[in-house]
């Protein structure tokens, strides 16, 4: 499995993102920078300009034609994937840590953070799609700040108006939007930091990675923990494997707590755990410092793993990956 490795970004990235059909890779950067590539061969396709700051997150509509983008200099950007044209920037008054598309492309959720004085606020801005996407409305259809601990990521689960969060004492939530309540928390599904969560393609359950050294998968309607894989790093990030049943999960130490050795170099793996039996069965190694972020084609064909050494590497499976009997002998009924 040779990696292709994409040179696009002078500083660590934050998060990768392939797009609904997987042909393309979207890639943010602490270096102000999103660039696109063409998620087969490595190709840069091209970049989207604006930032004045570290963009620290992205999501790409289901069509390919609308990217959002959220970044330390406070704005909440809309672009144009095939041209790279900015259509609309919200501003606010703290840095955009995260944001995510709904199912059906309207809206757009995003988390800004707490510093300041200024709490961490939830917004949910409803997209008009009509046009060339140039008039939004300024302020967001819902918003409202979650209480205590605060929100470091979202997504929109498939029932109306309710959104997943996970927060930074660890703990994982359901908001309805609309009255900004808590229908439901589980406060202790991590220990610490909640650092990635990545829904399955269903919806029905998510993957969440965390500070304390786990990767969990929770059901989205209950949020009970199906299952735990326990690793010695802080984590920070986990991807769903469609079609196999592996989660894929990267971290390592942080950076300025890492003591260098010739030993350590390009060892910083991704881990390829059995979601089912929680058995780590495989790793891949090659970043040259933590892993930050990664993502897996939709397909389930390849993956791409973005790290704090400022590389992505994709890693298209092999026919092996592909001939491997999971279960053994025995045959999963479809």
């Amino acid at each position: 499995m040779r990696p292709i490795l994409l040179q696009g970004h002078e500083r660590s990235l934050t998060q990768i993102k392939f797009n609904s059909e997987g042909d393309l890779l979207f890639s943010c950067s602490k270096d102000h920078i999103i660039n696109v590539w063409f998620s087969h061969n490595g190709e840069r396709l091209g970049t989207y300009d604006g930032h004045n700051g570290t963009v620290w997150t992205i999501d790409a509509d289901s069509q390919s034609r609308f990217l959002v983008s959220g970044s330390a200099d406070n704005e909440l950007r809309l672009w144009n994937v095939s041209d790279g044209k900015c259509l609309y920037v919200w501003e606010f008054p703290t840095a955009v840590k995260r944001v995510a598309f709904s199912d059906d492309d309207e809206r757009v959720v995003c988390i800004t953070e707490q510093r300041m004085g200024h709490q961490c606020v939830i917004r949910v801005f409803k997209l008009n799609r009509d046009g060339d996407g140039t008039t939004q409305s300024l302020e967001p259809e819902h918003m409202f700040s979650p209480i205590g601990s605060k929100a470091t990521v979202c997504a929109f689960t498939y029932t109306p108006n309710l959104i997943i969060t996970g927060h930074e004492s660890g703990k994982i939530a359901l908001f309805d939007v609309v009255t900004g309540t808590e229908v439901l928390n589980n406060e202790r599904a991590h220990m610490d930091v909640v650092t990635d969560l990545q829904l399955s393609a269903d919806r029905s359950y998510f993957v969440t990675s965390s500070k304390d050294k786990t990767a969990r998968i929770h059901d989205t309607k209950t949020l009970r923990v199906l299952k735990t894989f326990a690793t010695e790093t802080p984590l920070n990030s986990a991807a769903l494997a469609p079609n196999k049943p592996y989660v894929l999960v990267g971290g390592g130490q942080e950076a300025m707590q890492v003591t260098t050795t010739s030993l350590r170099q390009g060892k910083f793996e991704t881990r390829f755990w059995h979601k089912v039996f929680e058995e780590e069965v495989g790793r891949v190694k090659g970043h040259f410092g933590p892993i930050n972020t990664i993502a897996v084609h939709p397909a389930g064909t390849s993956y791409a793993s973005g790290g704090e050494d400022g590389f992505i590497r994709v890693h298209h499976f092999d026919e092996s990956y592909f001939r491997v009997k999971p279960y053994g002998d025995l045959q999963l009924e479809d």
